[in-house]
């Protein structure tokens, strides 16, 4: 069992910010081909968010950019995501993912590519 924890997640005010951390393993740190942070709010699906790949380049989802940023500190087996200038329609159930299975045609943002998930940090944003 590889395990994926994370936290920083709570309630907050329209506008404000949060940063969730995702602490995994060496195992992950070393074998993933990306990391992800996924979502999903009630009666919808769960949509990518952001992901960041072996060389460190990211990708976001359109309705995050310039709003969230992912990073990840290898040294402390840690992914993170920063949320700036948070609205309603960002609360959700945040899960952050690992993909140590190889895909010729890797797709960040598809959930099937990820084979390592933690429990997920609720995320409430009031107006």
């Amino acid at each position: 069992q590889v395990p994926v924890v994370e936290s920083g997640g709570g309630s907050v005010q329209v506008g404000e910010s949060l940063r969730l951390s995702c602490t995994h393993s060496a195992y992950t740190t070393h074998n993933s081909n990306c990391m992800g942070w996924f979502r999903q709010a009630p009666g919808k699906e769960r949509e990518g968010v952001a992901g960041i790949g072996t060389d460190g380049s990211t990708s976001y989802a359109d309705s995050v950019k310039g709003r969230f940023t992912i990073s990840q500190d290898n040294a402390r087996n840690t992914l993170y995501l920063q949320m700036n200038s948070l609205k309603p329609e960002d609360t959700a159930m945040y899960c952050c993912a690992a993909a140590t299975v190889y895909y010729s045609r890797p797709m960040w943002s598809l959930p099937t590519q990820y084979n390592y998930w933690g429990q997920g940090a609720q995320v409430t944003v009031s107006s």
